[in-house]
């Protein structure tokens, strides 16, 4: 979650958090956990919301980029729900 206030603060929604884009820095406990892949990620102005368009991976887009409204920041919370959750009990919601 350090890692995704880390890009909102300077302006950049990944648009692809899944667990696949999470890298662990070595095996040791405590190790570091390292965002990876990009490639969707776009700079936004702020709060600024609008419709930029689907992009991520199915399981783990927002009600909002399903319906095809604007979003910004929060589409990446969602994921990190998503994540969460996963994580919790295994599977997918």
């Amino acid at each position: 979650l350090e890692s995704v206030n880390h890009c909102h603060v300077n302006g950049v929604v990944h648009r692809d958090l899944k667990p696949e884009n999470l890298l662990l820095a070595s095996k040791l406990k405590g190790a570091a956990v390292k965002l990876a892949d990009f490639g969707l990620a776009i700079e936004v102005q702020g709060e600024q919301q609008a419709w930029f368009g689907f992009a991520g991976t199915p399981g783990y887009l927002s009600p909002e980029v399903l319906k095809k409204e604007p979003y910004g920041k929060p589409v990446d919370i969602w994921a990190c729900g998503v994540i969460l959750y996963i994580l919790l009990v295994g599977y997918p919601p």
